[in-house]
């Protein structure tokens, strides 16, 4: 079957083609989710939205990109989604506990709760500290160094999915290099 076959099956809602779109791409996805939110219940929580939102969207998907293209914008985005609305509700908790209004939330670091499979028990520490940088780099440069150095995409599939031109790719890239540097080195000036 070509993509434009399984696309159209897609679109006609067949049960088959949607067993096995989730066969071609669950742990695609999931192994992606979690290169952003390095915590596998969030992840796959994540990965779950990322089908919900292609079986919704699917009939307007127009082919202007391969299917796997646009299942991973539509990862990235998730992904970034999550992590703002993270940011959001820990800066109004935050908030509400300056003005004496606080409602209850969880005060734990969302990075010290790390289950990402690759990592090792004796480098979750480096593990912590690198995914806290990560984290902090603006949306572009996390989308970038992400999708490159933890999920293993080339520049080429990075322009795809990101919809910039080559020389953008290698220039976030680039600036999200220097920035880690700059994180990393002035953390650990400052923890020794």
């Amino acid at each position: 079957m070509t993509e434009a076959e399984f696309i159209k099956e897609l679109k006609l809602k067949s049960t088959s083609a949607y067993s096995k779109l989730l066969n071609d791409f669950q742990q695609k996805v999931f192994a992606t989710c979690i290169s952003f939110v390095p915590n596998k219940e969030d992840a796959e929580d994540i990965a779950q939205e990322v089908f919900v939102e292609v079986f919704r969207s699917i009939i307007k998907f127009k082919g202007d990109s391969k299917l796997s293209t646009w299942i991973y914008r539509i990862t990235t985005n998730k992904c970034l989604e999550f992590i703002r609305k993270k940011s959001t509700k820990k800066r109004f908790a935050f908030l509400q506990s300056i003005t004496g209004n606080a409602i209850p939330f969880d005060k734990t670091n969302y990075f010290t709760d790390i289950k990402h499979p690759g990592i090792l028990l004796e480098n979750k520490e480096l593990s912590i500290t690198l995914f806290k940088a990560i984290d902090s780099l603006p949306d572009s440069q996390r989308v970038v160094f992400t999708l490159h150095k933890v999920d293993g995409k080339s520049y080429q599939e990075i322009t795809e999915i990101t919809q910039r031109s080559l020389s953008s790719v290698e220039s976030i890239m680039f600036r999200a290099k220097k920035n880690l540097q700059n994180i990393l080195e002035y953390y650990y000036k400052n923890e020794v």
